[in-house]
């Protein structure tokens, strides 16, 4: 009987032992549960987050947890002065319809007149992709640091555009087609909403005329009558 009764806590002492300390403790074959906080500004529907992976936070962006994300409000990025702002410009399939669908500007800085003007006087007569081509050169000379920083200053620079006389830009017929054309041209190279064949373009010429220049240069795209260079 007393045997009896020391085998049986002999038994009861290893099966503790066992328990406690013997085997490997099932905690370490799996991952501990972390509970991420949630950034300031997110509701997340439930009283607990549960994250499937680390996502790294992002400028605009919702933090992902599983349940229902309010997202903070995209900061609103400033237009160009006197710009068109995007929410109203158009969604286009062409440059054509781009240029078709642009709302009209009522007014317009000095710089975005001369830079109408420069695409008026130069390039009416060719392909809207040539305009565009034109008024991207303005825009690229006056941003390249070795020509004037502004597209008045730019196209008034002596001995560069032949329709500008002494210094003086002439006026456009702002009644006519062609002038809504080229203001709208002139906008959508300034907010750089289509890019040409020729956008990195600082120099430009006639097909009719071979100037020596152009052999120093790296010609990026002939469109109708005009050559464009880099």
């Amino acid at each position: 009987m007393q045997f009896s009764k020391l085998r049986g806590a002999v038994g009861a002492v290893m099966m503790f032992v066992g328990l406690c300390g013997a085997a490997p403790s099932a905690a370490w074959a799996e991952a501990p549960v972390v509970h991420a906080a949630v950034p300031t500004g997110v509701t997340v529907t439930g009283s607990v987050p549960i994250v499937a992976a680390a996502t790294p936070a992002m400028s605009g962006s919702a933090w992902i947890a599983q349940g229902t994300v309010s997202a903070p409000a995209t900061p609103n990025m400033a237009a160009p002065t006197g710009a068109i702002p995007m929410s109203m410009v158009p969604h286009a399939a062409s440059l054509m319809e781009l240029v078709s669908d642009m709302p009209v500007q009522p007014e317009m800085t000095d710089d975005m007149k001369c830079l109408a003007q420069a695409v008026y006087f130069e390039s009416r007569g060719e392909p809207i992709e040539g305009q565009l081509a034109v008024a991207e050169v303005v825009i690229n000379r006056s941003k390249s640091g070795i020509y004037p920083g502004n597209y008045c200053d730019v196209i008034t620079q002596p001995a560069q555009f032949s329709f500008v006389h002494h210094g003086v830009i002439p006026a456009a017929n702002e009644a006519s087609v062609a002038w809504q054309r080229a203001k709208a041209i002139a906008e959508i190279a300034q907010q750089n909403l289509w890019r040409s064949k020729a956008a990195d373009a600082l120099y430009f010429h006639a097909t009719y005329v071979n100037p020596s220049w152009a052999h120093q240069k790296t010609e990026l795209a002939q469109i109708e009558t005009h050559i464009f260079y880099r």
